[in-house]
């Protein structure tokens, strides 16, 4: 078994908005390393840093994907689960100005 495969993938938004599934560290490793140098903060440089380490196999791949999911989150980019899907729409059954 990889030992770089997390053991649940992280959902992203890439492009337009189309939503892309991380299965691994590698994976996260290729959407930092993509990402506009001009964008890159703090929680770029931890996330790359982490997943570079993983790759090497000095940390788990659940610590680099605990990170990947941090700059996901202040970047805006997770993507929203079925369950956040089911409650807007919930919402817009009970007020039609949900959006």
């Amino acid at each position: 078994m990889k030992t770089d495969i997390f053991n649940q993938p992280v959902s992203i938004l890439v492009g337009l908005g189309f939503p892309a599934e991380v299965r691994s560290v590698m994976d996260a490793y290729r959407h930092l390393v993509e990402w506009p140098v001009s964008a890159r903060d703090g929680a770029h440089s931890v996330a790359l840093k982490a997943c570079a380490a993983a790759l090497q196999g000095e940390i788990e791949a659940e610590t680099a994907r605990s990170l990947f999911v941090a700059f996901a989150e202040k970047h805006d980019l997770l993507a929203p689960g079925d369950e956040v899907i089911a409650a807007r729409h919930l919402q817009r059954d009970r007020d039609p100005h949900v959006r």
